[in-house]
């Protein structure tokens, strides 16, 4: 279609969403599922965080203090897991190399082990599964630890998936429920009197509809035309992550996820069934920032030898960066915003991989009925709006269908 055509026609759906990654990706095909004539605008949809992200699903062993409402978003949506993968995998035709293999968390030395031995009590006060281990029980599952391992936690209910085939498949499931796809980038939001009615793309054509979903991860705060009490405060995270292969002659080299804390940073391992082993990551606050450091690198590569020596003799295949959207509280913003017609489904920080299959049964809902199901309430975008502009998100009047 030549460019000037489609300056003169807009389109029209029920829900547009606004960035095409996983969460962008769940919540388009779950609102196609649901008999929404759905869109999606992205200049690259499948890309986004999740094409540097390790895949861990790790509600427990990601557990930090202050977030234990998160805690059980994030175990609602992994116990999800297992039945969202079969679906998407059978929508999609593609296999999303989702594993059951559990994670070991090792402490390295006396600090680390009060550290790690602290976790534990907060994971069993949270009614969580997760079992003690000498340092050489650590070493018998994992022969491939260094010597000085002190000790772990062994949580089997952790798993992991494959971001990029995750994508993969969300990209094809949402095409063959008849999502339609705007290559190009949504660059201001449209509104109609007091509500938002769409938005305006990169190439001058306009896309209308009855309710918008803002879902462009760490970008969701830029979008132009969003009033400024409703934006959403989510910032760039950004995470180097390395990503090493395991040549058949040292396999099995891991056989579950292996992370720890080395000298105050987080360092994780996680391991492929095709051989790769993704290796990450850092957690820097530099703005819009890609850029693949040295510095980066050799932290990466320094404490994982820490923590696994073997791992230097391994060829390295790629070393890439991406931005995780950070919000104020380190939890996802998702469902009706202060803007009628206006939704959010960002923020999602460390746990974006984890929380899909969830995010899109929740946006799902609230599309179709205006309300949050109930675990999803301590999440409204509102929390982070002046009260007096916020109605309480389970009083969001539904949508309406419009006679054709």
């Amino acid at each position: 279609m030549p460019m000037h055509a489609q300056h003169q026609h807009a389109h029209f759906c029920d829900v547009l969403v606004i960035g095409g990654g996983v969460i962008g990706l769940v919540t388009a095909w779950r609102a196609a599922q649901r008999g929404l004539r759905t869109a999606v605008a992205d200049p690259a949809p499948g890309g986004g965080a999740a094409q540097v992200a390790a895949g861990m699903l790790a509600a427990v062993t990601e557990l930090h203090y202050g977030e234990e409402a998160l805690l059980a978003l994030n175990l609602a949506s992994a116990r999800r897991y297992p039945a969202f993968t079969a679906e998407l995998e059978e929508a999609s035709g593609v296999d999303t190399g989702y594993r059951a293999c559990g994670t070991l968390a090792v402490a390295l030395d006396s600090d680390d082990r009060e550290h790690l031995r602290e976790l534990h009590a907060l994971q069993q006060r949270c009614g969580l599964d997760a079992q003690w281990l000498t340092g050489r029980e650590c070493r018998r599952l994992e022969p491939m630890l260094a010597p000085g391992v002190r000790g772990g936690l062994r949580v089997d209910g952790d798993h992991q998936t494959d971001p990029r085939r995750l994508a993969r498949a969300l990209l094809t499931a949402c095409e063959r429920a008849g999502v339609v796809f705007h290559r190009t980038e949504a660059v201001r939001l449209l509104s109609a009197g007091d509500r938002a009615a769409g938005a305006e793309l990169a190439d001058g054509s306009r896309v209308t509809a009855e309710q918008t979903v803002l879902a462009a991860g760490s970008l969701s705060g830029r979008l132009a035309g969003v009033p400024e009490d409703v934006l959403p405060p989510v910032r760039p995270v950004k995470g180097q992550v390395l990503r090493l292969r395991v040549p058949s002659a040292y396999r099995p080299f891991l056989s579950r996820t292996v992370r720890a804390v080395v000298r105050g940073g987080h360092v994780y391992l996680v391991p492929r069934e095709n051989g790769e082993l993704v290796v990450g990551a850092t957690t820097e606050e530099l703005g819009w920032d890609t850029t693949v450091t040295a510095g980066g690198v050799y932290e990466l590569l320094r404490d994982a030898h820490e923590l696994v020596p073997g791992i230097t003799e391994l060829p390295l295949v790629e070393t890439l960066a991406g931005l995780r959207p950070g919000s104020p509280d380190n939890a996802p913003l998702l469902g009706p915003t202060a803007l009628p017609g206006l939704l959010a489904a960002t923020g999602h920080h460390r746990n974006g991989v984890l929380l899909t299959p969830l995010t899109g049964d929740v946006m799902a809902e609230a599309l179709t009925t205006g309300r949050l199901p109930e675990e999803a309430r301590p999440f409204s975008p509102g929390r982070f709006t002046p009260s007096s502009l916020a109605p309480p998100a389970w009083e969001v009047p539904p949508f309406q269908e419009q006679p054709a």
